[in-house]
């Protein structure tokens, strides 16, 4: 059965940093796309960032560009999202999600990946 389990939200100070993980069981993450989706109450949901399975190629939305950064790590089958100078705009719903056939380039669309982890709770506030 194909998972994704993100883990590393919480509350944190403005200013403040957390560490994502979107840990996937039951497929090699390596060949899957990854991206990272935000909710807050009330809005839509966000294509925040995604990271490319052939070349790591990676995006960001504009709100994001400078303080989020993705990455993977094969050997632990885990996508990471470093979240610097958190904002309390950033508080949210962070959900990870998998494909095997979107490449990372100018967007990050929720309609476009198969798999959803069940997402983990960010709150930035004093």
């Amino acid at each position: 059965q194909l998972q994704l389990v993100e883990s590393g939200g919480g509350l944190v100070q403005p200013g403040g940093s957390l560490r994502l993980s979107c840990v996937a069981t039951g497929f090699f993450l390596d060949y899957y796309a990854i991206g990272w989706f935000r909710q807050a109450p009330g809005k839509d949901r966000e294509g925040v960032a995604c990271i490319s399975s052939v070349d790591d190629n990676t995006y960001y939305v504009d709100s994001v560009k400078g303080r989020f950064s993705i990455s993977r790590d094969n050997a632990e089958n885990t996508v990471y999202l470093q979240m610097n100078s958190l904002k309390a705009k950033d508080t949210a719903v962070y959900s990870c999600a998998g494909d095997a056939l979107v490449y990372c380039r100018e967007n990050v669309k929720g309609d476009e990946y198969d798999y959803w982890g069940q997402g983990t709770q960010v709150t930035v506030s004093s």
